[in-house]
């Protein structure tokens, strides 16, 4: 790469890899990247609360598999993510990063907002179930563009030696996302059954708008990153990013896939964790549950950026690796934790697997997954790698269920399918080429 020597007498002889890193535009893009995933994910946790605790009598009363059924709904937005991770990549890649993301805010909130006004299946019979999917479609869809746009924007947007710390904060949003959601609903689990069950469960739904409002306006203010406004201007951006990034891409495309079975570990903690620990069967109350996610994701919050400034210093790969094999050991010391019923131990196996290993992932993965494509097709791989991988997780929960035979004590075999995963991410991590040290322009030009 030939390096752009600066024309200012100050700066003689600098280039711009070596150049005092104006901050303010990451800054900006980092935290629009934080409000918006909160957003998103506050949306996204929101529901899973309502699958595990709520939809089962509010949608399907008449089912003897209802909150198999819940549990699938929640799974149906990872069957949307895929395409629209395609149409939202390819804008994404050829058009600019802010509109789509402006796009995927706008939707995520009417979606959410939807939800909340939708009648119950005794007022409206199939419809409401139908509806309810829908939603969760438009939510999917949103999702898919999310997090993977803010994580491209703010990485061409930071300095080369702190790309991970200034990523990192997509995915602390997600955690302000599900502090705010298990907040929320704390008091509202605690309502009347006939409070609850007719108009309660709704608020937080509504309540989504107040944070669309804050996200929208400060992502109004960002800009294209110059890398990305440089490609668009000389005419290099792909007329089709999908082929091209197939073209181009097809083995980081396939590490993003399997590393992206890591979420696994978050959508069974959050979801099925939350299903199983408060069954009558397991009978731990539903404030505890909702008290520990509280815990292990405000943990997060100051581990996961700690943790990707760490992995500026020595790399992607070690951090990454050793935070999803310690996910495989410890979901089964929080599962073993539930079973004994000990609080105390329920919320320190909660922190130690979310709030320290699980952040190890989930705070480098914005990065680590980013820096494995150019600009062109950064966008596209991410988001399409991403959600392929995603699906699995989002179904996770069902699967889980089912594999527990009708047994609700039996929590094995959904430890050894998200064990399962997270030995499969490691392997695909392990085989990726390290890029902590590596220039933007860099990114991706070497498969």
């Amino acid at each position: 790469m030939t390096a752009h020597t600066l024309d200012t007498p100050e700066n003689s002889g600098m280039t711009t890899e070596t150049r005092p890193h104006d901050t303010t535009k990451v800054k900006r893009a980092a935290s629009s990247a934080f409000l918006g995933s909160m957003l998103e994910y506050y949306d996204f946790y929101i529901y899973a609360s309502a699958a595990a605790l709520i939809f089962p009598t509010v949608f399907f009363p008449d089912s003897a598999h209802a909150a198999l059924l819940s549990l699938s709904t929640f799974g149906v937005a990872y069957v949307a993510r895929p395409l629209g991770a395609v149409v939202l990549g390819h804008f994404g890649d050829r058009v600019g990063r802010k509109n789509v993301m402006l796009f995927t805010l706008i939707l995520m909130g009417v979606a959410t907002f939807g939800i909340g006004l939708i009648p119950s299946a005794e007022s409206i019979g199939v419809l409401a179930p139908a509806l309810l999917v829908l939603m969760r479609i438009f939510q999917g869809i949103s999702a898919a563009g999310e997090q993977s746009g803010a994580s491209s924007l703010t990485l061409e947007h930071a300095p080369q030696n702190r790309r991970a710390f200034f990523a990192s904060w997509t995915l602390n949003g997600t955690q302000a996302g599900f502090i705010l959601a298990s907040l929320v609903f704390l008091p509202v689990a605690a309502m009347p059954d006939d409070i609850l069950y007719s108009w309660g469960w709704r608020v937080p739904f509504w309540g989504s708008l107040f944070v669309l409002a804050a996200a929208y306006v400060m992502r109004l203010k960002l800009e294209e990153p110059e890398e990305f406004a440089e490609t668009k201007k000389s005419h290099e951006v792909a007329k089709l990013p999908v082929a091209d990034l197939l073209r181009t891409h097809p083995a980081n495309l396939t590490r993003v896939i399997f590393c992206a079975f890591v979420a696994v570990v978050s959508t069974i903690f959050s979801v099925f964790g939350l299903a199983f620990a408060t069954s009558a069967e397991v009978g731990i109350a539903k404030s505890t549950m909702l008290g520990v996610a509280i815990a292990a994701n405000a943990v997060a919050l100051f581990s996961q950026p700690a943790l990707a400034a760490l992995s500026d210093r020595v790399g992607r790969k070690p951090v990454f690796v050793t935070g999803v094999l310690g996910s495989a050991v410890f979901i089964f010391v929080y599962f073993q934790a539930i079973s004994t019923g000990n609080v105390a131990l329920i919320f320190a196996a909660g922190i130690a697997l979310m709030g320290l290993l699980y952040a190890a992932p989930n705070a480098i993965w914005p990065s680590f997954y980013a820096e494995m494509f150019n600009t062109k097709v950064r966008y596209s791989g991410m988001a399409i790698g991403t959600q392929l991988g995603f699906a699995i997780a989002g179904f996770a929960p069902a699967i889980g269920t089912a594999l527990m035979g009708g047994d609700p004590t039996n929590w094995l075999p959904v430890a050894l399918l998200t064990s399962g995963a997270c030995l499969v991410c490691a392997v695909s991590a392990l085989s990726a080429k390290e890029t902590f040290r590596t220039p933007l322009r860099e990114l991706g030009n070497r498969i």
